[in-house]
């Protein structure tokens, strides 16, 4: 076997897990590009071309023989375990036969000195590239040639014959959820989705590469195929009923790998290095001069065991646990987290000029940000518990739960369309919405330089404030619902009572220099959050609403500066999110340098910076805030989402400041489609390009609702804090209301 390189670097005071070699056979003739099989405790392998090995990997494999099975007179192709523990069956395959074995019968004549015979189920069927046993053990699917012969598995009988791909199959696997489904992948460089015990076609996808699809998994927690082809490509698609096989995300190996190199800490030296010993040598010349980069092809795709611990405590929120998946790849070994696609380990192996030499495998698995070792953790949220009550904001809360019942953890997501209204006389787009903190009033800014109010179920009147002389890019409620803060890009910022269409602060454009492109109250209305250009403001302000006849046009309210926080390498700040409900010093920003920087006010400075967050600038950070009506855990609130047009949505982990889970499904290509998180962080909303919005579970990458019925693209989105309530903006300027 090869010698791995060592690319996981690891960092002083890691830990140096290994790969021991347990144990090792020798084959007379080259072993490649076979199907082999493992399960719990046993590992099938053709040894010297026609002889079937199975090795016992129990408790004491040393002491255990190796079981040799002879039967075939061609090489052996491709071997599967059943799903039944009793009776375990094995079935290898070769141009010759299909030879079904029962394991402990097998070892049972071996042991009394005779020669261990299987059933033949099939006979000459061509190149078999795989096989696999049905999940009740009756049948057995085989790949051999353009074709999948479905077997019977307790004698030579053809059930049914799947023709309909254009090139060898080279992988077909079971659903076992679904009765009498079958998956297959070809070379053709499609999947096509069967009915096997009738032989009927139920779906083909169309070409999806340029290159042969190899490998095939199917995910059964989350109902969803993995396809993997020549090229490092990877695509999964989702099983789910009524989501008619649509792609839930597309992976480029490479890309991660490179991504995983940058993230832990190499070096362009050791960059050169790991890209030197990923090279194949030339079969003519093993020359290092003459070399050819490998293409990673997918060949294997396999459950991990190892789940990645997310969080501190392993059970404090539904996404804590992420299941990882085994990628098999001609130039080595990758482990990928199958909640944010992205890779956790990397085992790479080194061509050896000359004999090969046996060596132990060097698995460095605990590096920093593997997901492995104790992540890294950091205290960012430092909410004040030893304050003073303060009398109003217990009444306001008080008053907002006599009105409304507490937001229930098991409340059902808003999914029926309720209304849908117009807000203007003609289309204008819908830039930004928000609900009061006790729900019963939503604020929208216009692309028409106005700001509306409505009743939180959409009937009546809205209240109108004008004033602005552009766009309004952001708008914020008070904690006690009294002020409504907007800012423009027209430069100007303006505060106004929601009983009176005049504002009660006005921010001129001497102030700023640019568009300001978020505002906000913070630290309990305390102060005023603003972003503009490369940096965020904090100020400081007193609002006065008596009026003075003499001096009617005299600006009474008060506001200054406090202090301005640059964000690093950037341009222009692109999102900005803080909490008020509570006391929090952190606040998050998203620049157009595609990056995440976290900065502490408590301490006056940047905190952390995550580079290349997206593959774009990030449009909007939502943080999971909770509300007035919710409990939710104090370790829930470290999460929080960022999204970018054409790279979904991502969710955060304060702690590890690492991407937990990604979410994909809706379109945005083109316009910022904004996010919302209930108040129970149960579910994520967001808008969409295809006249959509969608929700998905914390849980799950995959949408589990898409609200239609929009005239144009839905973004911007927001939940009730109150109640399970949904409100949608679009282009064109309609809110429609979603409930239970």
């Amino acid at each position: 076997m090869e010698s791995p390189v060592d690319l996981c670097f690891t960092e002083e005071g890691c830990s140096h897990d290994i790969v021991l070699e347990k144990q090792m056979f020798r084959s007379k003739v080259p072993e490649s590009h076979v199907q082999l099989a493992c399960n719990l405790h046993y590992c099938a392998f053709p040894l010297n071309g026609n002889e079937l090995c199975i090795w016992n990997t129990g408790d004491n494999p040393a002491h255990h023989q190796p079981l040799h099975l002879a039967g075939h007179h061609h090489s052996i192709t491709a071997l599967a375990f059943g799903s039944k523990i009793n009776p375990l069956l094995v079935c290898s395959a070769s141009c010759d036969y299909v030879i079904v074995w029962n394991l402990d019968e097998c070892t049972k004549k071996a042991l009394q000195g005779l020669m261990p015979r299987g059933i033949v189920i099939g006979t000459l069927l061509g190149m078999v590239l795989y096989v696999r046993f049905s999940p009740d053990d009756q049948a057995v699917a085989v790949c051999a040639g353009n074709r999948i012969y479905m077997l019977n598995a307790k004698n030579e009988a053809i059930l049914t014959e799947l023709e309909g791909h254009l090139a060898p199959v080279t992988a077909a696997e079971f659903c076992t959820w679904e009765r009498n489904m079958l998956i297959s992948v070809s070379e053709d460089r499609s999947f096509k989705v069967w009915d096997y015990c009738t032989g009927l076609l139920i779906y083909q996808s169309a070409v999806l590469t340029a290159f042969p699809l190899l490998s095939l998994f199917i995910d059964e927690e989350n109902k969803q195929i993995i396809t993997g082809c020549a090229d490092g490509q990877l695509w999964i698609f989702s099983l789910l009923s009524g989501h008619q096989y649509r792609c839930v995300v597309h992976i480029n190996l490479k890309k991660e790998r490179d991504k995983f190199y940058s993230k832990t800490g190499k070096s362009r030296q050791q960059l050169d290095q790991i890209q030197k010993f990923s090279k194949l040598y030339s079969t003519n010349d093993m020359s290092p001069e003459k070399t050819v980069e490998t293409t990673l092809p997918v060949l294997r795709i396999e459950h991990c065991d190892q789940s990645i611990s997310l969080g501190k405590e392993e059970n404090f929120f539904p996404a804590v646990n992420a299941r990882c998946l085994w990628i098999g790849s001609s130039a080595g070994l990758f482990i990928i987290n199958l909640a944010n696609f992205e890779l956790e380990a990397v085992l790479h192996y080194k061509g050896i000029k000359g004999a090969m030499k046996d060596q132990s495998l060097v698995f460095h698995s605990k590096i920093k940000s593997s997901g492995y070792a104790t992540a890294p953790q950091m205290t960012m949220f430092s909410p004040k518990t030893n304050l003073k009550k303060n009398n109003k904001i217990s009444e306001w809360k008080s008053s907002c739960k006599r009105k409304n019942k507490e937001y229930l953890l098991e409340n059902s997501p808003p999914t029926k369309s309720e209304r849908q209204i117009s807000v203007a006389n003609k289309p204008t787009s819908i830039c930004c919405i928000q609900y009061s903190g006790d729900g019963e009033l939503l604020a929208c800014g216009l692309a028409d330089k106005s700001l509306l109010v409505f009743n939180s179920n959409l009937t009546g009147t809205p209240a109108v404030f004008s004033g602005h002389d552009g766009a309004i890019n952001s708008v914020g409620w008070s904690h006690d619902k009294r002020w409504l803060v907007s800012a423009s890009e027209d430069r100007t910022l303006r505060i106004w009572s929601v009983c009176n269409s005049e504002p009660a602060l006005f921010l001129g454009k001497e102030m700023f220099h640019k568009s300001i492109r978020f505002a906000q109250f913070y630290y309990i209305d305390t102060f005023i959050l603003l972003c503009c250009g490369a940096e965020f403001h904090l100020l400081s302000y007193y609002l006065d609403t008596s009026k003075d006849d003499l001096k009617r046009y005299k600006q009474r309210s008060i506001c200054k500066s406090v202090q301005k926080f640059p964000m690093a390498s950037t341009v222009e700040i692109t999102s900005l999110s803080a909490i008020n409900d509570f006391y929090s010093y952190i606040i998050l920003t998203a620049g157009s340098n595609r990056a995440l920087e976290v900065f502490d006010l408590n301490a006056g400075c940047s905190a952390a910076v995550i580079p290349d967050a997206h593959s774009r600038s990030a449009h909007q950070i939502c943080q999971n805030k909770g509300s007035a009506f919710s409990t939710q855990p104090l370790e829930a609130y470290n999460l929080f989402m960022t999204t970018a047009t054409g790279d979904g949505i991502k969710l955060w982990d304060l702690r590890t400041l690492r991407c937990e889970r990604r979410f994909e499904g809706h379109i945005n290509r083109c316009h910022p489609c904004g996010i919302a998180v209930t108040p129970c962080g149960q579910f994520i909303a967001c808008g969409s390009e295809d006249k959509s919005a969608y929700i998905y579970e914390m849980r799950s990458s995959t949408f589990s609702h898409k609200l239609a019925g929009h005239t144009e693209s839905v973004i911007n989105v927001a939940f009730s804090p109150s109640s399970p309530q949904l409100t949608t903006a679009t282009l064109d300027g309609k809110l429609q209301l979603f409930l239970p």
